[in-house]
């Protein structure tokens, strides 16, 4: 067991982890993908993970499986699936734990790691969040749209020899990956940019530099990164508004490998009638607030919306 040259397995090969698996895979580190969607992994085991966009277009070979009892070994375990699933995701790979093995959440919102951590053990959980954005566009094939940075880090704080050796080697094959001190903050600063823009994208089926290009859109976006901000320094993590905002400018940059042209991950879910993640994004947000008596009215109604259009499909 060891992390210079890590066995990693993926659970949830959708958008980011179909992404990550195959920027590390194509570099020679032994990734296996891991979903229930038998389409995908059937494509994916008989003509390679196809890669589009940012990088350039080409076909990677990866290890593929719907099935994670087939899977005996395991030194990392990135967990991508939907933060709803996490539960039966994290029962389902519990037999790779025990002897060494870690767990990384690189998922959106908040309370994924202490799901993970209650059935695979919170010393075995470290927390993720990346920069990047993906998209499936067809059964194996997954769209990258940027290059932006992935970091790891222990929820205790500070830095440890564990997250350092992940992000080396995460770093060496293909994933540019920097070790946090601080992986709660970090979190609440990626968070803030996926409440401003990831419902607003859901609703109108825009992309993110579409969002900022209407100024009452825009105006909504920075309502929402402001509530979410107030937030996040009522749980101990003070954000500034500048800094808040210069994150949110990264991800709605078109240019030097920002992610602007993405629509959020909501929006894919809603037009593929899947639940989508809003209460473990924009609601944990808005449950936390009234915790505290911070107000997110703008939130709330963002809630209100994608829970509507959730409701036109799901039963």
């Amino acid at each position: 067991m060891g992390f210079e040259q890590p066995k990693v397995v993926i659970v949830g090969a959708g958008a980011m982890g179909g992404l990550f698996g195959g920027l590390m895979a194509e570099q020679g580190l032994e990734t296996t993908l891991v979903d229930t969607w038998a389409e995908h992994v059937g494509a994916i085991r008989s003509s390679g993970l196809r890669i589009v966009g940012v990088g350039g277009d080409r076909v990677i070979p990866v290890r593929a499986t719907t099935d994670p009892a087939r899977v005996t070994e395991a030194d990392v375990v990135l967990f991508q699936c939907k933060a709803f699933a996490n539960e039966a995701a994290a029962q389902s790979v519990k037999h790779l734990f025990g002897r060494g093995a870690v767990a990384v959440t690189f998922q959106n919102g908040l309370g994924n790691e202490e799901v993970l951590g209650g059935i695979l053990g919170t010393e075995n959980v470290l927390g993720g969040l990346t920069a990047q954005a993906g998209l499936v566009e067809a059964p194996g094939v997954v769209r990258n749209f940027g290059d932006l940075p992935t970091y790891v880090g222990e929820l205790h704080g500070g830095l440890s020899e564990r997250a350092e050796a992940i992000a080396a080697a995460f770093t060496r094959y293909g994933l540019p990956t920097m070790a946090s001190a601080d992986i709660k903050r970090d979190k609440w600063k990626k968070l803030l940019g996926n409440v401003a823009l990831g419902a607003i994208s859901a609703v109108t089926d825009m992309r993110s530099f579409e969002i900022m290009a209407v100024p009452e859109l825009q105006e909504l976006v920075f309502r929402m990164l402001d509530e979410a901000a107030a937030v996040a320094a009522a749980e101990g993590h003070k954000l500034d508004v500048a800094e808040a905002r210069e994150v949110l400018m990264q991800l709605v940059d078109t240019t030097g490998g920002g992610t602007g042209a993405s629509k959020s991950s909501m929006r894919e879910d809603i037009i593929r009638r899947r639940r989508t993640e809003i209460d473990t994004i924009h609601g944990a947000v808005a449950r936390l607030g009234r915790r505290h008596g911070v107000p997110t009215p703008a939130i709330d109604a963002m809630v209100a919306l994608v829970k509507g259009l959730q409701s036109q499909y799901l039963t």
